[in-house]
């Protein structure tokens, strides 16, 4: 088991780099994974099943405890990173499926990397995981009328397959993930160390069948613009959720400190881009490069939260800020030191 939890660790602390080398090996060799193309919706529904097992009733016990907080944080999360969709759209006058492919991961909730972003950068994991919980649970409602409000203009919006879609890869595993864990208790223990093993493997190929099927197109003139289109929607979405949480903190001090502006920002910015790719493949499966987006959206977002988990750690250190500090104000850890 000890070698398990190494190589998870190595994993994740390396799965930035493995995602870029693995995309780049699809794109020359597209045959290794055009086989996954009809089993994108399995590979996320097992992701979903083991985020299920992780959880316990504790976990949905701490939403209803700390209620405000969290669905603020999601309410944010709804809000903010579909109107930006729109908005780049609109900037960069994108059009069609790729227009559609921006939106959609826009009206995603929010990605699980986003949670070790926090625990990375010393946010409020807890919180992280709170938000994740419940924006995955709104995912199969939020989504289709997201979609049908915002990118009807683009394309005709097959909302009752993406709502039946997103029920079947996302809610349905999810439950019977977290009715085995109250069935088999703490024998779940024994499986825990291969979830992360096995979720990241899975992203990696469903990133991989979707770079597969759009080899020819991933870089030409009809995409380019998504390159830089998802790293501002990425961006914009770290800077809007840290003024979010910065301006409630004005309103609710007690609750908005420091390490949970940490985790709303990156819950805000960081989306389950594999959701993204995923239901792009199955809901408008005749137009792949609407699956692009999400996949550049699962390259980057691990590369910019890695560096700004990293920055904010090491700003705190530098400057002597507390991981409890209540807004981070400089040369706190000397003061409660």
């Amino acid at each position: 088991m000890g070698k398990v939890t190494t190589f998870a660790s190595w994993l994740t602390k390396w799965f930035t780099a493995i995602v870029i080398v693995w995309a780049v090996f699809n794109y020359v060799v597209p045959q290794a994974s055009l086989w996954g193309k009809s089993y994108t919706g399995y590979l996320l529904s097992i992701v979903l099943f083991g985020m299920g097992l992780t959880l316990s009733l504790d976990d949905f016990a701490r939403i209803l405890k700390q209620p405000l907080m969290i669905i603020l944080g999601t309410v944010a999360h709804y809000v903010i990173m579909p109107l930006i969709a729109v908005v780049l759209c609109w900037i960069f006058h994108l059009d069609g499926p790729l227009a559609v492919g921006v939106i959609l991961v826009g009206c995603c909730p929010s990605g699980t990397s986003s949670n070790v972003m926090s625990f990375l950068s010393r946010g409020d994991v807890a919180l992280d995981v709170s938000i994740g919980i419940l924006s995955t649970l709104c995912a199969p409602f939020m989504i289709p009328l997201l979609m049908q409000f915002l990118a009807s203009q683009y394309v005709e919006i097959p909302a009752q397959q993406l709502f039946l879609t997103a029920l079947k890869v996302v809610l349905i595993p999810v439950a019977l993930g977290v009715i085995c864990h109250m069935i088999f208790g703490e024998s779940i223990a024994m499986v825990t160390p291969f979830l992360p093993i096995v979720s990241q493997l899975a992203i990696l190929l469903i990133i991989g069948v979707v770079v597969a099927v759009n080899q020819g197109k991933l870089f030409s003139p009809e995409t380019a613009l998504a390159i830089p289109v998802v790293i501002l929607h990425n961006l914009s979405g770290y800077g809007l959720g840290y003024g979010f949480s910065k301006l409630m903190y004005k309103v609710y001090p007690k609750g908005f400190r420091y390490a949970q502006q940490k985790a709303i920002t990156f819950e805000v910015g960081m989306q389950d881009s594999a959701l993204g790719a995923t239901l792009a493949m199955s809901a408008f499966a005749a137009s792949p490069i609407t699956a692009i987006p999400s996949t550049f959206f699962s390259v980057w977002h691990n590369i910019s939260g890695s560096i700004l988990s990293s920055w904010w750690r090491n700003h705190d250190d530098r400057h002597g800020i507390d991981a409890e500090s209540a807004n981070g104000e400089h040369g706190e850890m000397a003061k409660q030191g």
